[in-house]
């Protein structure tokens, strides 16, 4: 048996090349989806219909055909089903060859006059998918949609509109290819909840992503950040807490008792495509944060402005946990930390011997592991005529936990 995968593009047979042309034309039966076969269905031609690759091999061996060719939306390479598909094919000891096609990226790109290697790409069908995070983040993306809530374009630019990114330009490109084929433009706000005939995708323009802080390590200078009356985390402390919390690129961060927001920026440039929560129980320190984050380029930070732990509820669970205030309610904090993620990152800030014991108590009770204690002690050159003195910095202890998960903890 020889299999022939081919990427039929948007799906009308007019834009395949000349040898997955001949390679449909050729092959005594044709396998994919209802929609992709009905050109060849109508010609009389032999089809089955089938879609996963579990299903497609199902079929193949099934009908045991000499010659066969599998029809993939779009083009092989670009979140295709090829993907899943091949490695079975090869394990079955199938010959197979494979024929490209064009994306629908390249073919609204096309359409709309524009390149598209700038342009960051993701698949909000049958994926996890944060627009507003990702437009955030690389300024352009082009979303291959679904039909299911959460999936449609309009429901995306509905999410984009609810983070404030309503005025992001999007181009929705509907039945490309086809004869009905149309492309809807304008803001996100204006097309948010619209409905739109499958297949469909979407194409979203914001601002550039700001880069006025370009670095990847943390320790951002103090100078940086404007600070007011508010106590700040200190560049030194900073760096090593955030490495402390191991922090992912699609991480959800809360910084609790944020102060100035130097941890929280710190975060969301780190967790670029994620989100960081940033606590604050002061009017003045919220202010801060939001202009911390402006400045640097955090676009991803979320400022809450509340007291812990009441504040937490109705967040995001978290998969790392910076404290640096906790008003005396430590251990409150920890539990409602746990009951949103079980396994969270925790890294706590204590300045005082106070706080150091009620940290370490509250880490060894509830059912945290990896447990570790650090003391950091920082000393600054500081000029005294033609001579420099080391001026020392109060020391910090850092302690931190990982949740052991849901089968330890019963809060």
């Amino acid at each position: 048996m020889k299999v022939s995968l081919i990427g039929m593009g948007p799906g009308s047979p007019s834009l395949l090349t000349r040898a997955a042309e001949e390679a449909a034309a050729g092959a005594s039966l044709l396998v994919g989806s209802a929609r992709l076969l009905e050109p060849y269905q109508r010609a009389g031609r032999r089809c089955r219909e089938a879609i996963l690759a579990p299903a497609v091999l199902r079929v193949l061996r099934e009908e045991q055909p000499e010659t066969a060719a599998v029809l993939l939306s779009g083009d092989l390479g670009f979140y295709s089903g090829a993907k899943s598909l091949l490695p079975l094919l090869r394990e079955a000891g199938v010959e197979t060859v494979c024929h490209c096609g064009i994306s629908s990226l390249q073919y609204l790109c096309g359409r709309l006059g524009r390149p598209w290697e700038d342009i960051h790409t993701a698949s909000a069908h049958g994926r996890a998918c944060d627009p507003a995070a990702l437009l955030r983040r690389w300024g352009t993306v082009f979303f291959l949609t679904g039909e299911k809530p959460g999936q449609t374009p309009g429901d995306l630019c509905h999410r984009l509109a609810e983070e404030g990114l309503g005025g992001a330009r999007v181009w929705v490109g509907s039945r490309l290819s086809y004869p009905e084929e149309a492309i809807a433009a304008g803001r996100a706000e204006e097309l948010a909840g619209r409905a739109f005939p499958s297949p469909s995708v979407l194409l979203a323009e914001g601002e550039p992503p700001p880069a006025p802080w370009p670095y990847v390590t943390p320790g951002i200078p103090d100078h940086r950040f404007v600070r007011g009356q508010v106590p700040m985390t200190k560049a030194e402390v900073r760096g090593v807490a955030v490495g402390k919390l191991r922090v992912a690129p699609g991480d959800t961060l809360w910084d609790v008792g944020a102060g100035t927001g130097s941890v929280a920026v710190e975060m969301a440039l780190l967790a670029r495509e994620g989100r960081v929560f940033a606590i604050e129980k002061g009017a003045e320190g919220c202010a801060l944060i939001l202009e911390n984050a402006q400045r640097l380029g955090a676009r991803n930070l979320v400022v809450v402005q509340g007291e812990a732990p009441g504040a937490l509820e109705p967040l995001h669970p978290p998969d790392g946990v910076f404290i640096g205030g906790s008003g005396g309610r430590l251990r409150e904090i920890l539990e409602a930390v746990l009951r949103k993620n079980p396994r969270a990152r925790v890294v706590i800030a204590a300045v005082t011997l106070e706080t150091l014991a009620q940290a370490s108590a509250a880490l060894a009770e509830l059912p945290f592991g990896e447990t570790e204690v650090v003391q950091i002690t920082a000393a600054r050159a500081r000029a005294a005529g033609r001579y420099h003195l080391m001026e020392g910095q109060n020391p910090v202890f850092l302690l931190r936990g990982e949740g052991k998960g849901p089968d330890e903890w019963e809060g």
